[in-house]
């Protein structure tokens, strides 16, 4: 079973249209974040290092996808921001429309490595009218480096365990895991020490 699964994998991630599924998986991914994007990315990375793919196509059309789907969550935000809006909406829309002025690049490009937040981000950024000539090198900086860190864990673990790919799938996801679990660690005791400072 375990080598039927091997090869069934190994044989999709040979073909050419392995790069229209990552384009399309990182950009439906960036407005509806269901798609599992960052598991395809990894997985081609896992294989990238036996061979086949490459993994400079991989890292392209991953980060390609994802800088095309917040450009359409991007769209989305925006239209619905056009909407009439309570008193209290207009009073959230203005901090957050201060706070990307202030800090927007780095916060779209740290928002790119959080599922959800990626997806709330970019709508949030059209609905204010954060300025699409800003918000675009941000995202493009933003979806290259999760496009190459996504692909390149996989590549480790693929390395690893060249002879074993679902030993090298396990430790990439481990290792994509492990690291989102530092970065919320990280956030949540710079929340607790904000909140004790204040």
């Amino acid at each position: 079973m375990n080598d039927w699964i091997v090869d069934t994998v190994e044989g999709a991630m040979g073909s050419p249209w392995v790069f229209a599924a990552l384009f399309a998986f990182a950009a439906i991914d960036g407005f509806f974040p269901l798609m599992p994007s960052e598991s395809l990315v990894i997985t081609a990375g896992v294989f990238a290092a036996t061979g086949a793919p490459d993994l400079a196509p991989v890292i392209a059309s991953a980060a390609a996808g994802a800088f095309a789907g917040d450009h359409v969550a991007y769209a989305i935000g925006r239209g619905a921001g056009s909407r009439r809006r309570s008193r209290k909406q207009a009073r959230l829309f203005t901090w957050a429309e201060g706070m990307l002025d202030r800090r927007g690049g780095m916060i779209l490009v740290v928002c790119r490595y959080i599922p959800g937040a990626r997806t709330a981000i970019t709508m949030t950024a059209g609905a204010v009218a954060y300025p699409l000539r800003r918000f675009s090198p941000f995202d493009a900086l933003a979806a290259v480096s999760w496009a190459a860190y996504s692909a390149l864990v996989g590549y480790v673990g693929g390395a690893a365990f060249e002879d074993d790919p679902i030993r090298g799938l396990v430790l990439g996801l481990g290792l994509a895991l492990a690291v989102a679990a530092l970065v919320e660690l990280v956030r949540h005791a710079r929340r607790r020490r904000m909140a004790a400072t204040r």
